[in-house]
This record gives C-alpha cells, sequence and structure tokens, in this order.
C-alpha cells in the first residue's frame, strides 16, 4: 500500500514559508515577527522530523519489521535501519543525527545561538528530506535511490 506524503510535503513547504519570513522580519528588523517565526521553525522543524520517522516506521513494516517493535526502536538506530534498507544514505544518516540532536536541545534553548543553529541545518535538512519522500514512492519515475 502506497504511503501518504501529503502532510510531510505540507510541513515542509510551511517550514520552508517560516524560514522565508524569518528572514524578512530580520532583514527589517522586525523582532515581534522575527520571533514569531523562530518559534514557527523550531515547531515546523520537529513537526517535520516526527513526520519522517512515522512514515520511515510504516515504511520499513514493508520490509517485515513488526509495528510494535519499530516502535520501541530509538530514533538513531531506526534510522540506521533505514539506511540498511536503501531510504537514506549514510552521509544522510549521520545529517539526521544532527537534525535530532539539535532538535532535542529545543527543550532547553531558545535563543538567538539555537535558531541560528537550525537555520544554519535547515537547508540540508529540507534537501534530505524531499529525498527521503522521493525513497518512500519506488514505483515514481522520478524517484531517488541513495548512492
Amino acid at each position: 500500500m502506497p504511503l501518504d506524503t501529503q502532510h510531510l510535503q505540507t510541513t515542509v513547504r510551511a517550514l520552508e514559508a517560516s524560514v522565508t519570513l524569518y528572514r524578512r522580519a530580520f532583514e527589517e528588523r522586525q523582532a515581534i515577527q522575527q520571533e514569531v517565526y523562530r518559534l514557527a521553525i523550531v515547531k515546523g522543524f520537529e513537526l517535520t522530523q516526527e513526520v519522517c520517522f512515522k512514515l520511515l516506521r510504516r515504511k520499513l513494516r514493508d520490509f517485515g519489521h513488526v509495528a510494535r517493535g519499530l516502535e520501541a526502536t530509538p530514533i538513531k538506530d531506526l534510522l540506521r535501519v533505514g539506511a540498511q534498507r536503501g531510504l537514506l544514505t549514510l552521509d544522510e544518516v549521520e545529517r539526521w543525527f544532527a537534525y535530532r540532536d539539535n532538535r532535542n536541545d529545543t527543550a532547553h534553548d531558545y535563543g538567538d545561538g539555537f535558531a541560528h543553529e537550525t537555520l544554519s541545518l535547515i537547508p540540508d535538512f529540507i534537501r534530505d528530506v524531499r529525498a527521503f519522500e522521493k525513497r518512500l514512492h519506488p514505483e515514481s519515475p522520478d524517484s531517488g535511490t541513495p548512492n
């Protein structure tokens, strides 16, 4: 059964829009708007990751993994299994580890340093999310395959 990735596509577009609006507010020195968009980026970054992990678990069931076991699998191990199944490259897994670590830090640091660190990850994150989403649909003629 094909996976529905519509929600993932929506979260990525919302994240991209938040980054664009954040940068515009920064350039225009609109402090309140900048803070609103920074919070939207943090939430969008978190939500997009969670949607990806949910889809990864669902896709791994196609390879015979048991749903209950996947739910109990730590995220970093889940990412490694995804690489073993060709859903992620090893380089992508390393970046996903950094995304996950950054996401876990959001509970402790919402300041400017965090925002700049997260913003520096976003371009690669969006590229990696889009590549992952394509690999979830191997029947699609333009789906990518890991190198």
